[in-house]
């Protein structure tokens, strides 16, 4: 075959053979001048030409084979026209000639490539029963028997490519995805089957935009929809020159950070790929058919006809080396590292073959198959050949789908790389059906629902679509794309990402913490302060200040006090089942021992001040009564808590009131009336101890101890009254906080405001530490 323009239904491309096989094929195609859009040229078609070199080796290789068609020789009457009026006419010239030698019509029919054309050759040739094979034509109408009962393909039906886009999608759990379509028949059929499935499988498309080439409007609103959408998967469902218009007016908006699907119009094409595309094209993915080898195919026929020589000794061309450079012409017809549709024209010409070779076995006279008398080739009718198709197609007469699922790797000069990753299969079960190779990537176009949201349904778009809530508070959701959040047990609390429980935090006053340490060196401190004091007066307990005082009492005091900061500590750190019994206990004695000593001092000054007869009442209340009224004071507060221990006592508990994310460690109060009982005792000494402070408060100058313990019991009880409310509102270890600021406040109160004066005159004013001088003698001095 040369490279002259040939006119439809003239001169058609011709091998003689006992039975013949007709043909339809675009080598030239149709394409309008810039000029005059009324004259109309034909171009060239390189992809066409390669289907006819296909069928011509194909016909060459059958004949060759003794094991098909044995005694029988197959022959060809390949037509090719120029625009779809030529082709038809083609089409009724091939089904009315006879052949070369005049001797055989043709007994099936090849072609064509489009969808549009083969429906108006077959509605020609089913009245004739001429059975027609296609190698590219997908359009699922075509499977319909009833209006299309001669054709069948090699190509799968544009439903199977629907179906396994839909795989697709569901393998890589893509399921918000957004649909850009041509408005033709091909894309229109396709994508809204493909809404159909897709619905099927839970997958929601977002959008469905129309492309047109011409209009500027339709151009900004796709822009517009893919830089606002949130779903990254984008099918692009066109024809190959649409897809063309398509890319190169959306080169110049810089879209980026989609996902595309193609179909298979365009997906294996490479000469859609520029720098200009590449961040659309990058990662490109979609469905080709099946690469495949055909041996032998393009070695000479195709090498003669693109260098112009012969393998053979010519006078008319030179002598093929082999040695030429394929690389210096770039074309779909030198491609042929990929031999896709190819394929299926040379499956098509076979399938035509094996139909002919089943027609005529022969054993005992009668076909083997049928059990009908057999024919001999002169005897083959078309409508013979019609039923045998139906061996090696469905019952649609359409072959089994499959397709290799490509991926675009885009280079940095712009070109690319196709890299076949998966294979779908039709004819496998549901789940095996489509079939990746090696670790391939996944991607997600609407991000599923992680673990830590729900899924909910967004009523302003369609059923399927959704969005994801984060869990409420307390909430977890430990799988994708969850309907529901399910709520933490008590004692545990969401992790960070919300996708599973942990043990809630245990939260309890330390030692480690800032609040623990201060509240610690605090008592320290007053424990400190308490020893020194202790110290000084034991040091001048012959000096009058001291013995005036009490001694006695002022060292059981001090003791006391020492004890009272002391027994603060047994609040800090974790609580146990002992340290919860012995804060509150130690707490409660101590207390009463300091105030017991302080109301004993106030008894005494009372008593010696008030007396009618020098000594007479200190002789009431002398040193055994002052030590017996300590004990039973004390005593009682003894017996009390330990009552409260005995039946209901303090216990460490965990506390889930007052935060949600943490759990307070802590002492239950047990019986709630041991402890307000103990600290209203407490507080019923103090009250008695200031009010007969209070009465004393206007002896003679010279001796203040009176206003001294007025002045540290307003402040204990001031505390204390403010402890109360403070204790019941403030939560977890703020609790056990206000309580030891309570103890410390109020023993640093007694502390201060009673042994501090005397300390001053003890250490900075000795000359007033003299009996004149406390019993009025001498003018007194400020303290």
């Amino acid at each position: 075959m040369g490279r002259e323009r040939q006119n439809a239904a003239k001169d058609p491309f011709s091998k003689e053979g006992d039975l013949l096989i007709g043909g339809i094929f675009s080598l030239l195609h149709l394409k309008s001048t810039v000029f005059n859009l009324l004259t109309m040229l034909c171009r060239w078609n390189d992809r066409e030409l390669k289907f006819v070199r296909t069928v011509m080796f194909t016909v060459e290789e059958i004949n060759r084979n003794a094991q098909l068609l044995p005694g029988v020789s197959l022959g060809y009457q390949l037509y090719n026209g120029c625009g779809s009026e030529n082709l038809i006419r083609a089409a009724i010239e091939a089904i009315s000639q006879e052949g070369p030698a005049c001797s055989a019509r043709i007994q099936a029919l090849l072609g064509h490539s489009s969808s549009g054309i083969s429906k108006n050759i077959n509605t020609l040739l089913s009245p004739l029963s001429i059975p027609q094979v296609s190698h590219l034509s997908t359009c699922a109408c075509l499977s319909d028997k009833s209006l299309y009962p001669t054709f069948f393909r090699t190509v799968p039906s544009d439903r199977v490519q629907v179906l396994a886009l839909v795989q697709l999608m569901k393998n890589f759990d893509w399921r918000w995805v957004g649909i850009i379509y041509s408005s033709t028949t091909y894309a229109d059929k396709g994508t809204a089957e493909f809404v159909v499935e897709a619905m099927k499988e839970h997958i929601c498309v977002e959008y469905r935009l129309v492309y047109s080439k011409a209009s500027t409007e339709t151009h900004e609103a796709i822009v517009k929809m893919l830089r606002e959408s949130s779903s990254k998967v984008v099918l692009l469902f066109m024809s190959l020159s649409y897809t063309k218009s398509f890319l190169s007016k959306m080169a110049g908006y810089n879209i980026s950070g989609k996902q595309w699907v193609g179909s298979e119009a365009w997906i294996t094409q490479l000469d859609l790929a520029s720098v200009e595309r590449q961040n659309i094209l990058q990662g490109a993915m979609g469905f080709a058919l099946p690469e495949a080898s055909i041996p032998g195919g393009t070695i000479k026929a195709f090498w003669e006809k693109f260098f112009d020589c012969s393998f053979s000794p010519s006078n008319t061309s030179t002598l093929c080396t082999g040695g030429e450079d394929m690389k210096a012409i770039s074309n779909d017809y030198t491609d042929v590292t990929h031999f896709r549709a190819e394929n299926n024209m040379y499956k098509a010409v076979y399938l035509v073959a094996y139909a002919l070779h089943a027609l005529l076995q022969c054993e005992n006279g009668a076909n083997p198959t049928t059990g009908k008398p057999c024919v001999i080739k002169s005897e083959v009718q078309p409508k013979m050949v019609n039923r045998k198709h139906t061996i090696f197609v469905n019952d649609d007469g359409d072959s089994v789908g499959e397709y290799d699922l490509i991926n675009w790797h885009m280079r940095d000069d712009g070109s690319v790389k196709l890299v076949n990753i998966g294979r779908y299969d039709a004819s496998f079960s549901e789940y095996r059906k489509l079939k990746l190779k090696g670790d391939v990537l996944r991607s997600v176009c609407k991000e599923p629902c992680p673990p830590g949201t729900r899924k909910a349904v967004n009523k302003n778009k369609p059923v399927c679509c959704f969005d994801c809530f984060e869990c409420p508070e307390g909430t977890i959701s430990n799988q994708t794309d969850s309907p529901d959040c399910l709520a933490c047990p008590p004692e545990f609390w969401p992790n960070a990402k919300k996708d599973r429980c942990v043990p809630k935090p245990t939260e309890y006053l330390s030692y480690k913490e800032i609040m623990g340490a201060l509240l610690t060196a605090l008592s320290c401190v007053g424990v400190f302060l308490a020893f020194l004091t202790f110290l000084i007066f034991l040091t001048h307990k012959e000096t009058p200040i001291v013995k005036a005082n009490n001694s006695e009492l002022s060292f059981l005091l001090l003791i006391s006090l020492k004890l009272c900061f002391l027994c603060s500590l047994t609040f800090i750190g974790r609580p146990t089942e002992w340290s919860c019994m012995l804060r509150h206990a130690a707490f409660g004695i101590t207390f009463v021992l300091c105030i017991s000593c302080v109301l004993g001092k106030t008894v005494v000054v009372l008593m010696a001040f008030r007396a009618t007869l020098p000594g007479k009442n200190m002789k009431l209340f002398g040193h055994v009564q002052q030590r017996l009224s300590v004990l039973a004071l004390t005593v009682v507060q003894v017996l009390f808590c330990i009552i409260w221990l005995c039946t209901n006592p303090p216990f460490p508990a965990t506390n889930l009131k007052y935060y949600k994310e943490k759990i307070i460690l802590e002492c239950a109060l047990g019986s709630a009336i041991g402890f307000w009982g103990m600290l209203g005792y407490i507080g019923l000494l103090a009250l008695l101890c200031f009010t007969l402070a209070f009465m004393a408060r206007k002896l003679p100058d010279s001796f203040n101890e009176a206003k001294l313990i007025t002045f540290s019991m307003l402040i204990f009880c001031a505390v204390w009254m403010a402890f109360i409310p403070a204790y019941v509102s403030s939560p977890g270890k703020f609790t056990v906080a206000v309580e030891i600021f309570a103890i410390l406040a109020s023993s640093f109160g007694l502390l201060v405001c009673i042994f501090v004066p005397k300390c001053y005159i003890i250490i900075f004013r000795p000359e007033n530490n003299t009996r004149k001088h406390l019993m009025g003698k001498i003018p007194p001095r400020t303290l």
